[in-house]
């Protein structure tokens, strides 16, 4: 039986009002979730793959299901521009799944989500993004990514359920652009003597 292939769109090849976009990303930091009027929780993700990074809106459970260092593949995603913002979102009847953890490469440049003031006028007839809520874009900062239980070698469904695995993670090559393993993370030791010394005292 002939597997059906889906094309898989880059995140340096985004642009205003694509829609019906395949991607597969990982995640590279998660922001703080604004909540809108009618309740809902947003947050601002910087995802990545190998070709640059930008910031994905994810509404409510989902959301809550993201850690970083999670690889990502989302179907019926689209790109609108917010706050002079290249921003990815879920459309409806659209899909996110995890597919595995830390082993992919990737590149934080170009951060397509820079502000640029030009990028509405390559809008064509398209809006901010849903809710009109304001989603601040993730900073450009070291993620904080602890110890984890490694995968299990199965896909979650961020919306529910679980199936197994077509293929494992890619291997990450190592050098920039790729999340290393993480280490667990203790208490330093005291330093003997106990504490600092006064400087003013000899």
């Amino acid at each position: 039986m002939q597997e059906l292939r889906v094309e898989l769109t880059a995140v340096r090849d985004l642009k205003p009002s694509m829609k019906n976009l395949n991607m597969i990303f990982i995640v590279l930091e998660i922001g703080r979730p604004n909540v809108t009027k009618d309740g809902h929780e947003v947050r601002s993700c910087k995802v990545a793959d190998k070709t640059g990074s930008i910031n994905l809106s994810v509404w409510d459970e989902p959301g809550l299901l993201l850690q970083p260092g999670d690889i990502l593949r989302i179907s019926k995603g689209y790109v609108s521009v917010w706050k002079n913002c290249l921003t990815l979102y879920m459309g409806k009847g659209g899909d996110i799944q995890k597919i595995g953890e830390f082993c992919m490469v990737f590149s934080e440049l170009p951060f397509m989500s820079e502000p640029n003031p030009d990028i509405a006028t390559q809008l064509v007839g398209g809006t901010s993004g849903p809710g009109s809520q304001p989603i601040s874009p993730v900073v450009n900062s070291a993620p904080g990514v602890g110890p984890r239980p490694p995968g299990n070698g199965r896909q979650q469904n961020l919306n529910g359920g679980t199936w197994p695995s077509a293929a494992p993670a890619p291997q990450a090559m190592g050098g920039n652009g790729s999340i290393p393993a993480p280490f667990p993370r203790g208490p330093v030791p005291p330093t003997k003597g106990g504490g600092k010394r006064d400087p003013r005292k000899r």
